[in-house]
């Protein structure tokens, strides 16, 4: 499964769902970032957006791919998407992340009308509404989006795939580290602490310790969103959530 994360604004959560809602669930999934700016943070491999004949290429030779695209790319790879005839059926998804703000509300639905028109049909683009608490809290916060699906439905959208704000995205940004692995961390850091011998070492445990209550109470938010994609038996079936892997 091939699947591109994206929206022409940024400041919408494109990294946090390529990284750690999407990649950590599709098995033997590459990472790629397409983005000018901060490329070659973290894990995966990087490129621009004026690669892209290089990109369509090489996603004919693996199997498995989440491909984040920057704000700062995506007009000009959308623009070689339509030189290049057909390419956007090497994305079996199309992922658009979204937040409440209005400007951030426009840019989705500009992105999502720029994919109807590369004719990517409406099965194959889906929305993660981002920044909000719970599915009642979506028909509020994204208004401007669901009353443009509503009139036209050019996109695939479920309340219940949404993401809240969560502080342990920033704890880990750039450490390449694995929510699912720090949730199921077995240390015991509070013994730990006891036992340090100075203020810093101290800190440094809580901070773990911190990271990882964090990463224990949003995994299971990534597994309820990530079913809620819907992204079918091939690539669902192959992600165990937490509390399965805890029995």
């Amino acid at each position: 499964m091939k699947i591109a994360v994206i929206n022409f604004s940024g400041n919408v959560g494109k990294t946090t769902v390529a990284r750690h809602l999407l990649l950590p669930r599709i098995e033997g999934a590459e990472l790629i970032s397409v983005e000018s700016l901060n490329a070659g943070e973290g894990e995966g491999q990087a490129m621009r957006g004026r690669q892209f004949g290089a990109l369509q290429e090489y996603l004919q030779t693996i199997d498995n791919a989440v491909v984040d695209i920057g704000a700062s790319n995506v007009e000009e790879l959308l623009d070689l998407m339509q030189k290049y005839r057909g390419s956007q059926e090497d994305f079996d998804v199309f992922v658009v992340p979204s937040v409440p703000a209005l400007k951030q509300q426009q840019d989705t639905i500009a992105t999502l009308v720029e994919l109807a028109r590369l004719g990517v049909p409406p099965s194959k683009v889906r929305l993660v509404f981002n920044m909000v608490n719970s599915a009642a809290d979506v028909p509020a916060h994204f208004d401007l989006v669901r009353a443009f699906l509503k009139a036209k439905p050019i996109a695939t959208e479920n309340a219940a795939c949404h993401l809240s704000a969560n502080e342990v995205y920033g704890r880990i940004r750039g450490s390449g580290a694995d929510l699912t692995a720090l949730a199921r961390d077995e240390i015991d850091y509070k013994a730990l602490i006891v036992k340090a011998s100075d203020t810093a070492e101290k800190l440094t445990l809580a901070q773990k310790l911190a990271t990882r209550r964090l990463a224990l109470g949003v995994v299971p938010e990534l597994d309820a969103c990530f079913a809620a994609l819907g992204l079918g038996e091939s690539a669902a079936n192959k992600v165990v959530p937490l509390a399965r892997q805890a029995q």
